[in-house]
């Protein structure tokens, strides 16, 4: 014989189990293989001091879109399964619409940011390297001993010219977490975010603010 049972009376029950009801923890869809060479890397570089990374310039591109909807997932977890497999949500890079963005960073400044209408392909890619990540380089590190970190692209010919001038770090890919630049796409994210609440509450006074990302003096 089936029995109904009520939505609090299960809610009731989740609780006293220690069970409470959260958003899962959103991370990056990673493949086996990904994952061992992301191992490697923290291992081969885990005695690495501040001042070796100090050499080192980051680079990553980005969509943010300009209006965010809800989109909010709740589960129902104990306290200490915040990160355990069945009570996360996966992600993939650059999803979604909005706007993308190029960008690099180092330990002594922030880069360019470059505005793109589309997913980065060869020829774009070549274009920024060649217009911001080279005179980036040379100037940062004129002593020709920085590295610069970029998502395994496809022009390998353009940097084996320019291999006297800095080195490209073997970087594993899938491997947003291991970048640094992802804490400041964060705070892009938080600032865009800030706009469009205010644009909601001030709908007839709502403009358009450009993000710099340009070098601080």
């Amino acid at each position: 014989m089936q029995q109904s049972i009520c939505e609090a009376t299960t809610r009731t029950t989740l609780r006293r189990m220690g069970y409470n009801s959260r958003r899962p923890h959103r991370v990056p869809l990673i493949s086996t293989t990904n994952r061992k060479k992301m191992l490697q890397f923290a291992q081969a570089h885990q005695n690495w001091t501040v001042e070796d990374w100090k050499n080192f310039a980051w680079s990553d591109e980005s969509r943010f879109l300009l209006r965010h909807s809800d989109g909010r997932v709740r589960i129902w977890r104990k306290q200490n399964e915040n990160m355990d497999p069945s009570c996360l949500v996966t992600t993939v890079q650059a999803g979604g619409g909005g706007v993308m963005v190029w960008g690099m960073f180092s330990w002594h400044t922030l880069g360019p940011l470059v505005p793109i209408g589309h997913r980065i392909n060869a020829t774009a890619y070549l274009s920024i390297v060649s217009d911001h990540v080279h005179p980036f380089m040379t100037t940062m590190y004129p002593s020709f001993d920085g590295y610069f970190q970029q998502d395994n692209a496809i022009i390998s010919n353009w940097f084996l010219e320019h291999d006297n001038e800095f080195t490209v770090l073997k970087w594993p890919p899938q491997s947003p977490d291991l970048n640094p630049i992802e804490h400041l796409w964060d705070v892009v994210e938080q600032e865009l975010r800030a706009l469009d609440v205010a644009s909601h509450k001030s709908p007839s006074t709502a403009r358009c603010y450009p993000i710099n990302m340009g070098q601080h003096s």
